[in-house]
């Protein structure tokens, strides 16, 4: 074998871009399969284990079974429930969630970027507003059952006070938050306090606005059940209130898993309007942000 052969066999082969980005593809893909195998294998064995012990060990009339839970969905869904059709409860509960979670947020996002930015304000406000914070919501909502009635109202009522104040919060600091550098700036090149707040503060506290909005829509739904609960003629918490009252464990488990399905697709839908309006930011820092949840 000459010397230029040898030296030929010596030389390593560097990948290219093409290379090194279909490498990195595949194992983002692996890993996505991965995750989502260990996942199913939870729920799997989560699951199975309760079928099981429903079976042999416990009683399934007060803990109820997946097959049992399966069956009343599957009921309900056919057949209707005994109130009318599941997807008018559904439609009721996800009606007053929304306009309760819309007017909430509005709200929150306008009373806590004002008092954000003017601190004399929130000073004078801050024991108020901690006040009205730690007022207990089951106690609320039955108050709003006798103010407003049985009917949208009141659960609408119920719904913005759980919203406004996780997304009040949340804006608040957002706006507090903003670089005070960058608002000095602005008002040197003649920037009036209606142009800070529209192009620096308003983005700036996106993020943390946002962030709350995932919160948020769990807590419409919270209070939306909470407020059928307490009162109400139709509803997914109208359907869980009369399940238990008729020891219908699997109704109970049935709504719920219902509600569950409903907030992760208003999870995913919030998901994909933040993905949208944070395109802007660096793409790493938001990875960075996903991988330690």
């Amino acid at each position: 074998m000459s010397l230029d052969t040898t030296a030929a066999l010596s030389v390593p082969v560097l990948e290219t871009e093409q290379d090194v980005l279909a490498k990195a593809k595949r194992s983002a893909g692996r890993r996505k399969r991965n995750v989502w195998l260990l996942r199913l294998a939870i729920v799997v064995v989560w699951l199975g284990s309760w079928e099981l012990a429903g079976r042999y060990w416990i009683d399934p009339f007060f803990y109820s079974m997946p097959s049992k839970i399966w069956e009343r969905l599957v009921e309900w869904f056919t057949t209707g429930t005994d109130f009318g059709s599941i997807w008018y409860q559904i439609l009721v509960t996800v009606e007053e969630a929304v306009i309760g979670f819309v007017l909430g947020a509005i709200a929150g996002v306008l009373c806590g970027v004002v008092l954000g930015r003017s601190r004399y304000l929130a000073e004078v406000l801050a024991p108020f507003i901690k006040a009205a914070n730690a007022l207990p919501r089951i106690v609320l909502a039955a108050l709003f059952v006798i103010w407003f009635g049985l009917g949208l109202s009141s659960k609408i009522a119920t719904v913005f006070i759980l919203v406004f104040f996780a997304v009040f919060f949340n804006a608040f600091t957002g706006a507090r938050e903003v670089d005070r550098n960058l608002i000095d700036n602005a008002r040197i090149l003649g920037a009036t306090r209606w142009q800070v707040l529209k192009s620096i503060v308003l983005p700036s506290a996106t993020s943390w606005i946002l962030s709350s909005l995932h919160v948020a829509f769990g807590f419409a739904l919270i209070g939306a059940v909470v407020g059928e609960y307490t009162g109400a003629k139709a509803g997914m918490g109208f359907l869980i209130s009369n399940a238990q009252g008729t020891f219908d464990t699997a109704g109970v488990y049935a709504g719920m898993l219902i509600i569950t399905v409903v907030a992760l697709f208003a999870e995913w839908l919030i998901g994909t309007a933040e993905n949208r309006l944070l395109r802007w930011r660096p793409q790493m820092a938001a990875d960075d942000g996903r991988r330690d949840i």
